[in-house]
Parts: C-alpha cells; structure tokens; sequence
C-alpha cells in the first residue's frame, strides 16, 4: 500500500499543534496530529487549565476566611483535598474532549503514537508493539513542547523531588512543602497551597520572585504573599536536595552567609523547563539545534525545507498562548497568506496566584536599560469604588510610556483581575496608543478598569481621583 498522504503533519498535539491543524484545516489542507500522550498537552492536561480550577478553589477558601468582612460567618470550615484534585481532573477532561470534538468537526486525523523525522517529506510513526506507521506529508510541524527541567544533582524522582504534574494530582495533601524556583509556577503552587495551610517555603535565586516582571510590582507581591504565609527566601541558592525515608531537607544559601537546612515533606522543582527535542531525527535530518532549541524563521520555518517548528521547543517565552500564535501564523505562512511577524514584544504574561500580577511590554528596569526617556503613571485600586466595593483594593496600576513620543513601553498590573485587565493594554500597544489616547477613552463606572485610565493619566499628571 501507498504511505498515507497528507498536505500537512503536525507532530504534537498541544496549544500550538492543535491550533495549526484546525488552521490547516480551516485552509482546505488535509491534515493530520500526532500525538503520543493525550491532546492538549501540558497546558490543558497538567498545566494552565487544572492549575487554575486549583487555584479557584484556594481564592474561594481564603474569601470564607474573610467572611466577617460582609457580614458572612460560617463554622467549622473544612475542605476535602481529594475532590479539590478531582475537579481540578474533570475541569481537564472536559477540556480536552472539547479538542477532541474539534479535531473531529475539521476532519483532522489524531494518530497515536511517537513520531519521528525519516527522511524527506516522511514520519514515522511508532504505537506499542506495533509495526511503525509511515506518513508522508508535504509540510511537516514540531510542536512537541517542553518538560521540566531540575538543577545539576537533583533527581526529579516524582515521589519526594516532585514537578508541578505530580503536585497537582496528589494522593494526600503534604503537610510542608519547599518550592525551588519563584517563577509564575512555582508562586502559583505556593499560593495555592499556602491557601490549604501546607507549611510553605519558597526559594529563588534571583533577588526577587517573578524575575521577568516589573520590580516594582514583585515587591508589593512577595510582601503580600509574605503576610498570607509563605516563607520567601531571594538572592538563595540551592546547593543540595537530600532525601530520607520520609522527608526531603535541601540545603540553601543566602548570599555570602552561612548555609541553612529546609525540612519538608517533598520539594517541588519549578526551576524551568527543556525542549522537547529528543528522539525526533532531528540530527540525522539535519534540523539544526542549540541550546536545546530548535532553531527556526520568523515564519518557523527550520533549517530543513518542509520543516517547521512551533512552542516551547524553539525556546522562551514557554506561553501557550504564544504556541497558539505561532501555530497560525506557521500554516498561513504555509498557504502563502504572508502573515504579520509576530510582535513578541507585545507578549502578555499572566501569574495567578492572588492578588494576580500581569504585564505587557518593558518593565521599567528594561525601559530605562534600552535608553528611553520615562513617564511613569500609577494608579493604586485603593481609591476605586468597585475594588473597595468588593473588598479587594490591594494592587495598583502602573504604565510606562516613552516621554518624548507618548509610546506605551510597558503596562504592569498587581490586582485581583490582573489577567483579565492586561487584553486591554495589549490591544492599546499593538495599535500604538498613546497615553492620552488611554485616558480620554471613557472607562465604565465602577469597574476595575479605571484604575487604567487613571494610570494613563496619572503619567501626565491629571489623575482625578488621587
């Protein structure tokens, strides 16, 4: 028999592959995915998507314990932390079904197994014991994502040395837990299970948490998060993670003193993640790679003609909603519809623990760096009516915008809907407003969004309400 023909082959079945072949579809190519898990990868089966039903569950929990700030009393508040993971389990299902029914309704084929580069135009495609399937494909995508990544000397073992998949489907809830790495996982894991009164520490290496956010933001955040319990320890090394019978003690050191001993019952590694770049073929296709990155295009194309590449696995910023671009603008590109370049300097990146920290652009630090001339608006949500009205008033807003020209640089929220409000400056600096352009956009009353209106004009010194 023939090898199966397809116009389009996408190996990986995450945010990025999933997208490009409904797009493929959508562009009247016969498409197919492979997949050699589940589709939806990381991010809807053990990444954003759970850990958000998690982290709905720690805000609903920490609103109880305000209660009395509405007149609300309840006793003997309890919670059960194996239906917490179930929902969590089912909310990824339910997800991952809706993708399932998609690939159905585009016509798209979903083949199971492990898929590698052989030869020109051609996959091979390995289920079990089963004889390796052959495809062949006019355009070939890798979106096969990344996993994570620990440090030199520390075995990620999945029982004790944990990663973020295993903390979040957990048989018992551990009563102490130690988190190498402040980036957004490892603080929304601290939050999350601070929330449940697991004895928290978080080490980072760096001088602060969220080390690609503004740092401005990231102090009120660690303070904030100080004051609900968690342990936070900056500017620390990790030099050794040593496990026993039934605990975990890692040895850290702060600056230049003296090293100190956490005892918990696991440690998490939130440390990164690494490409998925193994076993593919790529060497032997001559797909070129470094650092762990498969290099590649502004229309991803890699070194190989008919092969491209989408995700995590060409590199930073590891965001799925960036796959997701990527994977559109690949397969348009493919069809000869001559996309747009993607502006990744106008990525939004969201952490959710709560209150909720968002960003777009340039921090201030990076701003300044590149050599332009500030103003800089902000705006607390202490003064709003809506965030006093619904009793969260912590946060602030805070734009960065170019003084001689009036450009956006940066937009950075601190907040309880921090994630929802950032799509409005990312939309403000694809197309190019100014911060005049912002403040004289009327903004509903009483919304949260005012506190971005007041920001802008804060910037020019006509902020009204402070």
């Amino acid at each position: 028999m023939a090898d199966p023909q397809y116009n389009l082959l996408i190996i990986g079945g995450g945010p990025g592959g999933y997208t490009a072949a409904i797009r493929g579809a959508q562009l009247g190519m016969r498409t197919a995915v492979v997949e050699r898990e589940r589709l939806g990868g990381i991010c809807l089966n053990w990444g954003c998507i759970p850990t958000k039903a998690l982290l709905k569950n720690a805000e609903i929990l920490q609103t109880f314990r305000r209660g009395e700030e509405w007149g609300i009393t309840c006793d003997n508040l309890q919670f059960d932390f194996g239906k917490i993971i179930k929902r969590s389990r089912g909310v990824s299902d339910r997800i991952v079904r809706g993708v399932e029914y998609l690939m159905k309704k585009n016509s798209i084929d979903v083949i199971a197994g492990t898929a590698h580069l052989a030869g020109p135009g051609a996959v091979e495609v390995a289920s079990g014991e089963k004889e390796a399937a052959r495809l062949r494909a006019d355009h070939i995508i890798l979106a096969t994502g990344a996993r994570p990544r620990s440090l030199p000397g520390v075995v990620i073992d999945g029982t004790q040395v944990i990663t973020s998949t295993e903390a979040m489907s957990l048989a018992s809830q551990p009563k102490s837990l130690v988190i190498i790495g402040a980036g957004a996982i490892g603080v929304e894991f601290a939050y999350f299970y601070n929330a449940l009164r697991t004895k928290v520490a978080l080490v980072e290496m760096l001088p602060g948490i969220l080390p690609v956010e503004d740092r401005e933001l990231t102090r009120l955040l660690e303070a904030s998060l100080k004051k609900q319990g968690i342990e936070i320890l900056t500017d620390t090394k990790v030099e050794a993670v040593r496990r026993s019978q039934h605990d975990v003690t890692v040895t850290v050191r702060a600056g230049g003193g003296d090293a100190r001993e956490i005892t918990a019952e696991l440690a998490l590694m939130a440390t990164g993640v690494q490409g998925n770049v193994e076993n593919l073929g790529l060497e032997e296709a001559g797909v070129t790679v470094e650092k762990g990155n498969i290099i590649v295009d502004a229309d991803y194309r890699t070194s190989v003609p008919g092969v491209y590449a989408i995700g995590d696995v060409i590199g930073p910023p590891w965001l799925a909603h960036v796959a997701t671009a990527e994977g559109i603008h690949c397969v348009e590109a493919i069809a000869g519809k001559k996309p747009a370049p993607i502006d990744y300097t106008s990525i939004p990146g969201c952490t959710y623990c709560q209150p909720q920290i968002a960003s777009v652009g340039l921090t201030e630090e990076k701003a300044k760096a590149a050599g332009h001339e500030l103003r800089i608006g902000r705006f607390p949500f202490r003064p709003l009516g809506k965030a006093v009205a619904i009793g969260e008033a912590e946060g602030m807003v805070k734009l960065i915008f170019d003084a001689k020209y009036g450009e956006l640089l940066g937009a950075h929220i601190l907040g309880s809907e921090a994630t929802e409000m950032i799509a409005e400056l990312v939309i403000a600096r694809r197309l190019d407003a100014t911060a005049e352009g912002i403040f004289r956009s009327i903004h509903a009353h009483p919304t949260l969004g005012e506190a971005v209106m007041e920001a802008a004009a804060a910037a020019y010194g006509e902020a009204i309400n402070i």
